[in-house]
């Protein structure tokens, strides 16, 4: 593994465990919901309540790019120590009206509309938040060690469900079922504004990055008043694109096989939902651990073979594995197909911060990163939960294997046509720059 100095170890693990706090908040929410999906709507059909607070998970998503722009303004133009104090501030707020959320039987649909305010609330903290950290920790490294260093977002993500679904695990086993669909669903929310509460003390007390600080003489290729506008991110429009699409396969497949997949073990595998929380559980904890491996091969041979990699396997063994996945039966069978899903996926989320980041000049990193990254999260991210759920109710399951295949295809011919990114200068990335070090690279092996 790479060797960092205790500076660079410190920025990375402080960004890092705020990153966990804030995506704990984010996916309790998606693990719990089982548990409180009807507690906010009418008695009827399970699949139907869970479609309601699917389709309320899905807004949060959709406000990821308002968050995006908001968050990410601030941090090109405040500092990304900023935006991550102001991410973790919205998420502890958010937590906190979860916790308190009346019920249907109470209040009616009036818990329904607390719900879906902290959903929105949510999503302008992580649209900004996802930006931020992986600035932040993209920067908070040396060069040649920035895919090992960002790799760190999803480890810190994964960290986040994994605390989740274990504290879920120990609940389903000291508690009653009817006492989580009672009550017991809040205290995840509760621990988390905790959390939350603890990493706005750390972040108040972080450390700016050296490559922000000296922004400074950066700002000729985006200009000082410019810094963190649209106006500056429409002369980048090109990598505002290609983030959107690089991002389309590999968030569908992230969110499929992490935040969709208890459900889909418990909803359509037919497994109790004590077993396919232990399956996401072990496999989650599996997948955190190879996000640095595969970050710091990426700094070895480059971020696009890996890419290409997890979009070759998404594409031709989605269908496969969610197939087989549906007939598993058992804890192992089902760890086993989970495990390998999520090893194809790592092949984008161990990398995909830095790629981004890699992209964008300083002064409009953040904002860079966060606004095309949220929108594609809106469109596939945050509605593929919902999109899965759809199907099932159709009657036509299936049809969602064959998405996440479809979108993981589009985004192999963007992999297949990008330039290398892994090794721009941070403080001199110019629209050209990353095509003009492919080309040099190429030059060279020829």
């Amino acid at each position: 593994m790479p060797i960092m100095g205790r500076e660079q170890w410190k920025k990375v693990l402080v960004g890092s465990a705020g990153n966990m706090v804030e995506w704990f908040d984010w996916f309790v929410y998606a693990s719990f919901a089982t548990y409180f999906a009807g507690s906010f709507f009418p008695s009827g059909n399970p699949t139907a309540q869970l479609m309601n607070t699917a389709g309320i998970f899905a807004v949060g998503f959709f406000m990821r790019p308002v968050g995006g722009w908001l968050l990410g303004r601030v941090g090109d133009r405040k500092g990304r120590k900023a935006a991550l104090t102001l991410t973790v501030t919205l998420m502890s707020a958010s937590a906190i009206l979860i916790a308190i959320a009346p019920t249907y039987a109470v209040a009616g649909y009036g818990g329904a509309v607390v719900l879906l305010i902290a959903r929105l609330l949510q999503g302008l903290s992580v649209g900004g938040e996802y930006a931020a950290s992986a600035t932040y920790l993209t920067e908070a490294s040396t060069p040649e060690k920035r895919g090992f260093a960002s790799s760190f977002q999803y480890v810190s993500m994964t960290a986040g469900q994994i605390v989740g679904l274990g504290l879920q695990i120990l609940l389903q086993r000291t508690m009653s079922d009817d006492a989580l669909h009672s009550w017991g669903w809040r205290i995840p929310f509760i621990i988390g504004a905790l959390g939350a509460a603890i990493i706005f003390y750390l972040r108040r007390n972080m450390l700016e990055t050296d490559v922000y600080e000296e922004s400074a003489d950066a700002d000729a290729t985006v200009g000082g008043d410019d810094k963190g506008t649209l106006k500056a991110l429409w002369a980048h429009k090109r990598e505002a694109a290609l983030v959107i699409a690089l991002t389309m396969g590999g968030t569908v497949a992230y969110y499929t096989y992490t935040t969709y997949l208890t459900k889909y073990l418990s909803n359509s595998a037919g497994l109790s939902k004590e077993t396919a929380t232990l399956v996401s559980f072990a496999a989650l904890v599996i997948f955190a651990c190879l996000q640095p491996v595969a970050g710091a091969l990426s700094d070895r041979i480059g971020r696009r073979p890996l890419l290409i990699t997890f979009a070759i396997g998404s594409t031709f063994l989605t269908v496969p594995i969610m197939t087989l996945l549906q007939h598993a039966g058992s804890f192992w069978p089902a760890l086993g197909l989970s495990l390998l899903a999520l090893v194809i996926v790592t092949g984008y989320t161990s990398i995909n911060a830095c790629v981004k980041a890699e992209l964008f000049p300083t002064g409009i990193r953040a904002l860079g990163v966060a606004l095309p990254y949220a929108i594609a999260n809106a469109l596939f991210g945050g509605t593929a939960e919902y999109v899965a759920l759809w199907f099932k109710e159709a009657g036509i399951e299936s049809g969602f294997y064959w998405y996440v295949a479809g979108c993981a295809a589009v985004s192999l011919i963007v992999y297949l046509t990008m330039r290398e990114t892994r090794d721009i200068d941070l403080n001199k990335v110019k629209p050209t720059d990353a095509g003009e070090t492919a080309n040099k690279r190429t030059k060279q092996v020829a």
